[in-house]
């Protein structure tokens, strides 16, 4: 991991965003002396842990209603491919 300062990352924000993104370089803020944030690539969830995520916040009882609902908005269109 990278030490910046806060000056330094406001400098080259755009350059340090590129290396994150692609590169998937973290960094490690620091503001006078002191680490106050660390920037790296979004990490991306697994099945378990969505699965957690649902336990701890599950949908409120009109979930599946308003999926339905909003489903009856949906059309259906039939398309004429060409043989």
């Amino acid at each position: 991991m990278k030490n910046l300062t806060a000056t330094e990352l406001s400098r080259s924000l755009s350059s340090v965003l590129d290396a994150v993104q692609h590169r998937g370089e973290s960094f490690e803020i620091t503001r006078n002396g002191e680490t106050v944030a660390r920037l790296g690539p979004k990490k991306k969830a697994t099945v378990g842990e969505l699965l957690d995520f649902l336990r701890e916040n599950p949908p409120d009882p009109d979930f599946a209603r308003d999926v339905r609902e909003a489903r009856s908005f949906v059309v259906d269109q039939e398309r004429d491919w060409p043989d």
